[in-house]
């Protein structure tokens, strides 16, 4: 595909298109008549913009109609009745201003009336009206006729109904269901099914070959939308000498237009009275955006034919992720439920509780000098609610969800391919999507097209694209160490922190005497260290997203699937940093390297590194998650909700009007909030953040799952709430795919399998816990018969001789309880003073490790073969649905060839009927 300058005139092979390059105040004594200068002819390839026109030398710039309002508040036609509206322009008028005329208000007058000139000269056809609560305000209603529709809907590839479908469907096992599940679908009364079709790339010389039977009716308005935004985003609005400037994005971040959008069909509530109007934005309200409808399935046809592919394709993903939550929800609550019933029955647990094990063992200080001395039974309640999380069902579950993760992928790839077919996107290729404006206005370097072999534009060279591309990584490798240094910070704070909560945090709480011995120093570094996390990460988060976005337009991408793609995998490398890295902080580094009492681990030389719960770090780990999770749904949910219902709040409070006065269906629309140029790449965003909390760290938090589908259950109908009710329409886009999501998605279910197999064998434990069952709690390392989990507590405590302190790290203050002990214990597998290898490793630490190793390896070999299993079996293309390609192809190609047979029938016919004529002569003349 080559760039819009592709072929160019001799006189103007070096012309400059540009969006915007010079400022709006540049050249302020330029004479404001609007008047066409000289310029040099720039030929179009006729791929991009067949209709182009460049206005003569000269001539006077068309203008759009003025018309009043014709107090039809419902309508979406012009005042005629029976053009469309299929666009409409917002801009203020200059001349209504109070303000001096500046030569930049004159500059955006000249812009405005070039462009909408332009259009108009595209044989587009435009009708303002001044706004009815603000008369400083002009809409442009823009409409696209019958030809231009034809012409852009063959330039863009929009694929057109050829045949109505022939082949039978296949009805579903389950259909014995349907007098229940009928209750759970949008009402078929509303929402009739459509006769489905065959469809082929729409050709104006084939018409005849279409189903068309209503030329208005033909195009759907979702259609009629892209192809005028199309035209919009190519239009210029300056020539100056061998500078063109062109798009309406620019327009809007100039000033020079305040919106433009395409206009909902009718309000929300309330149904059109036009007879025409199909009612569709209410009726997705009532079937699928109100809050009485959460328990029915959406109406995805609907919604793709509303908002395009791209919102539809978002909506059908989120909803096939929520079904599949349900089931690994089920599972994880049954694994919390059992954890919750048999923590009173742990036998390490029940040891640690008790008065004559637990509360006999006193256990060494965990920072230098400020604490000291504290018995084992003190933490008893957190004991019991590791038990919850800690246990054999958290490893069934941690291999089930590494299956599930598999299934709803590969179901996902099916359930994808036939979306795709019946919206009509299989062959939605590169060279079907057309780049961007932004790129098509740098095309200034000739190179030959490896595929084409012909001349093209590209806005930069090869070794240029290289040093682009090389500033972004270099950027992005830049905040990705900025969040790592952070997270340092926020460890340090950790260490400096619990020094002080150990030595001050009991006396504090004397007054809050029921939750003294809930809140120890662990849980209180815990909790405030994960909220100053949580508050770190929303504010990198702003600050990146600018980066990120300044990045990608650097890079300058050629198609706007590529632009995503690209802003895609730099936003989520960033974001899994951000948001995974305290928690793998957690998982696999703290209290790892420590050391013994009387010789700890410093970071620095300075801070000693924090050591873990007696029962591990898993319970912090949950507590981490927990807070991040809730804080982010917490947070988008007011940023998705509250902002866009205040702001129109606002925005209708400051612009109400009498009750007396009618406003018309575009002035409305107005008064919505836009969605934004990124659309729904944040949504996207938050659910596969919320994806990677669900599968990565899952053997840790059981209930994850469980709170992942109840955020989506309101996700689904806060988002179609807020695009259907707070929004402006969103113009239409095609979408084959979630894009780049789909190996995103697929990198995170490899990973997840190492990272829930390391946090069973490193953070939680299972692992020594099995280690002692097995070999140490019998012969030749137990005392026991049989085996058992009795002297769990006592065999994993190492004993440290408290004579054997540090100078600094020796304890200021000791319990008035500690008479004649002259040993305490720590987390370690260490051998005990006197031994000829005192505080070295013991037997028991490297048995433990060698089953940790062997545990990683066999699972991950597993469940890696389950998946690669899984992942051949299943086919990713339905075989219903390979049947209906082939028969969609085959009819192409007869109608392909049946045309072919006419035109040549056609250009022969002449020289057939001189030949005959010419026989004819011959026998006459020799007769």
């Amino acid at each position: 595909m080559t760039c819009l300058t592709d072929k160019m005139t001799e006189s103007g092979e070096n012309d400059l298109l540009e969006m915007d390059s010079i400022s709006d105040t540049e050249d302020l004594q330029d004479d404001t008549e609007i008047q066409i200068g000289i310029v040099e002819e720039v030929v179009y390839s006729q791929e991009f913009l067949p209709t182009y026109e460049t206005i003569p030398e000269g001539a006077l710039v068309p203008k759009a109609e003025k018309t009043e309002f014709n107090d039809q508040p419902d309508s979406l036609f012009f005042n005629d009745g029976v053009r469309r509206v299929d666009f409409v322009l917002v801009y203020e008028d200059e001349d209504k201003k109070d303000i001096d005329k500046s030569h930049i208000f004159h500059q955006r007058k000249r812009r405005r009336e070039y462009f909408e000139g332009s259009l108009m000269k595209m044989k587009m056809e435009l009708e303002a009206t001044r706004s009815v609560v603000d008369e400083k305000l002009m809409f442009v209603k823009v409409h696209m006729p019958w030809d231009l529709l034809c012409t852009y809907a063959e330039v863009l590839h929009i694929k057109m109904p050829i045949q109505p479908n022939d082949l039978s469907s296949q009805s579903s096992p389950f259909s014995f269901l349907s007098c229940l599940t009928k209750y759970f679908y949008p009402s078929e009364e509303l929402l009739s099914k459509e006769t489905e079709y065959f469809t082929a790339p729409f050709e104006k010389d084939r018409l005849e070959y279409f189903c068309v039977k209503d030329q208005d009716l033909f195009f759907t308005p979702s259609m009629r939308s892209r192809m005028a935004y199309y035209i919009l985003s190519r239009a210029p609005y300056e020539v100056r000498g061998n500078l063109k400037k062109f798009g309406i994005s620019k327009l809007l971040d100039s000033g020079v237009y305040k919106a433009a959008y395409p206009l909902h069909d009718c309000r929300f509530n309330v149904p059109s009275k036009e007879g025409v109007c199909p009612n569709e934005r209410y009726l997705l309200y009532e079937e699928w955006a109100h809050p009485k409808s959460f328990y029915k399935m959406q109406p995805l046809d609907l919604i793709r034919k509303y908002y395009g592919e791209k919102i539809g394709i978002y909506f059908a993903w989120l909803g096939f992720y929520t079904v599949m939550l349900a089931l690994a929800a089920i599972v994880g609550l049954g694994c919390f439920i059992y954890g919750y019933k048999t923590q009173e029955t742990s036998t390490w647990s029940k040891e640690v509780c008790d008065p004559m094990i637990g509360g006999n063992i006193v256990m060494c200080p965990q920072c230098d000098k400020e604490c000291t001395y504290w018995r084992l039974n003190s933490t008893c309640d957190s004991s019991k609610k590791l038990c919850i999380f800690d246990n054999f069902g958290t490893l069934v579950f941690a291999v089930f969800m590494a299956i599930w993760v598999t299934l709803f992928l590969e179901l996902w790839k099916r359930y994808q391919a036939e979306l795709e077919y019946e919206w009509d996107t299989v062959e939605f290729l590169e060279q079907e999507e057309q780049p961007r404006p932004e790129f098509e206005a740098k095309c200034t370097h000739e190179r030959i097209n490896p595929v084409t072999q012909v001349k093209e534009k590209v806005p930069f060279t090869a070794c240029g694209r290289c040093v682009r591309v090389s500033i972004g990584i270099g950027t992005v490798m830049f905040w990705i160490l900025l969040i790592l240094a952070s997270v340092v910070a926020i460890i340090v704070y950790r260490l400096a922190v619990f020094f002080s909560f150990s030595a001050r945090l009991r006396a504090d709480l004397k007054e809050l005497e029921p939750f003294k011995e809930y809140v120890t120093p662990q849980m209180a570094t815990s909790v405030t260290a994960s909220i100053i996390s949580f508050v770190v990460i929303m504010i990198l988060n702003i600050v990146y997203e600018r980066v990120a976005i300044w990045i990608t337009d650097f890079e300058l991408p050629r198609t706007k699937t590529e632009y995503e793609n690209s802003l895609t995998l730099k936003m989520f490398l960033f974001q899994f940093v951000n948001y995974y890295s305290s928690c793998f902080y957690i998982a696999f580094a703290k209290g790892k390297v420590v050391g013994y009492p009387g010789q700890p681990v410093y970071l620095w030389g300075k801070y000693r590194n924090e050591e873990c719960d007696p029962g591990g770090c898993l319970i912090e780990l949950t507590t981490q998650l927990t807070v991040i999770m809730g804080g982010k749904a917490i947070w988008n949910n007011i940023q998705e909700v509250l902002m866009p219902w205040v702001k129109n709040l606002i925005f209708r409070y400051c612009t109400r009007v009498g009750s007396e006065k009618i406003i018309p269906r575009w002035e409305q629309d107005y008064q919505l909030q836009p969605l934004g140029k990124l659309g729904l790449f944040y949504e996207y965003l938050e659910m596969v953040i919320q994806f990677g909390f669900v599968t990565l760290f899952v053997a840790s938090f059981p209930l994850a799952p469980v709170l992942a589908l109840v955020n989506n259950l309101f996700e689904i109908r806060v988002d179609a709430w807020k695009i259907t009710t707070q929004f402006r329409r969103i113009v239409p886009e095609k979408a084959q795919d979630i894009g780049a999501w789909q190996p995103i998605l697929q990198g995170i279910a490899i990973l997840a399998v190492a990272t829930n197999a390391m946090i069973i064998a490193f953070t939680s434990d299972m692992i020594p816990r099995l280690v002692y069952y097995w070999s140490f709690s019998v012969y030749p390392y137990g005392d026991q018969s049989n085996h058992t989990m009795e002297g769990y507590i006592n065999n994993t405590l190492s004993v440290f001789d408290i004579r054997d302190f540090s100078i600094e790290s020796r304890p200021r203050n000791t319990p008035y309880w500690l008479n004649n002990i002259t040993t305490c214990r720590y987390r370690d597998f260490r051998y005990p003073p006197g031994h000829h290898r005192e505080y070295q490793y013991s037997i028991y630490y490297w048995h433990v490790v060698a089953a940790k190793m062997a545990f990683i390896i066999v699972v991950e070999h597993i469940v890696y073969l389950t998946k690669f299993i899984l992942a051949y079996v299943i086919p990713d293309v339905p075989y219903a649905v390979k049947e209906q390609i082939k028969r969609e192809k085959y009819l192409t190609q007869v109608i392909l060839h049946e045309a072919n047979l006419k035109l040549v029938t056609k250009r022969l016919r002449p020289v057939t009927d001189k030949v005959l004529e010419y026989t004819v002569d011959t026998e006459v003349y020799f007769h």
